[in-house]
């Protein structure tokens, strides 16, 4: 599995070439003061003040803070994914010789192996599921997608059968608003945006954290009164 991430992402160098509140939470905008009789604008970047964090059980607790090592581990890789195929696409269209361009892709692709192999290989392969995750937020496309349009079908067929070996699954998208694990994964990001525990990058996909968490905090209340009423069902004879 290791290999096959380490594969796929260093290939998206060479591949990229062939083509040119809930009411917990609060958001702080612009703010007024009058001070003396005068009125100040001050302009603040919007800020989340997230909830607290509360546990059912201690197993609950534990589990969320492995899964937030493994996400935490994965993410970096996913902005730089982005942060490559964004350099590489600007740089590509200003080389015009087919030539240069395959010299240049070649070189990076040599620099990124040199700079990352050695830290991909030891990714496990939570973390690796939770790459591919990420790549479709950062870059917009699943890993799937990637390759088969930069690449080729038959390319991106190995490439899913290979993963599929390991459990994983190149097709899949990121979706914080129905998968439990993706809301997760993205209520990890953003507590770690706000305590700088990672540098934030836009995403390519609609995110609305406030939106997210209201969904799941509503589904959370309704699962306790359905708890509820079932022990508290009497049965009649």
């Amino acid at each position: 599995m290791r290999y096959l991430m380490i594969f796929f992402l260093l290939c998206t160098v060479s591949l990229y070439a062939q083509i040119e509140l809930d009411k917990d939470s609060m958001l702080l905008s612009e703010k007024y003061i009058v001070f003396e009789g005068d009125t100040l604008q001050i302009d603040l970047e919007e800020v989340f003040l997230l909830k607290k964090l509360k546990f059912e059980t201690s197993y609950d607790r534990r589990y969320y803070y492995w899964f937030r090592k493994k996400t935490i581990n994965a993410y970096p890789y996913a902005k730089m994914t982005a942060e490559r195929l964004a350099t590489i696409h600007e740089r590509l269209l200003t080389i015009k010789s087919k030539s240069k361009r395959r010299k240049y892709t070649r070189r990076l692709q040599k620099f990124m192996e040199k700079e990352f192999t050695a830290k991909l290989k030891k990714l496990t392969r939570t973390e690796g599921r939770i790459l591919i995750k990420l790549i479709h937020r950062q870059t917009g496309e699943t890993a799937f997608e990637l390759v088969k349009d930069l690449r080729s079908g038959w390319k991106a067929f190995w490439y899913q059968s290979t993963a599929k070996l390991f459990k994983m699954n190149l097709k899949s998208k990121y979706d914080p608003y129905t998968i439990k694990e993706d809301y997760r994964i993205e209520d990890i990001l953003q507590r770690s945006f706000v305590s700088g525990v990672l540098e934030e990058q836009a995403p390519k996909i609609p995110i609305n954290f406030q939106k997210i968490d209201s969904i799941w905090n509503y589904k959370k209340e309704i699962n306790k009164v359905v708890k509820k009423n079932k022990r508290n069902k009497t049965v009649y004879y």
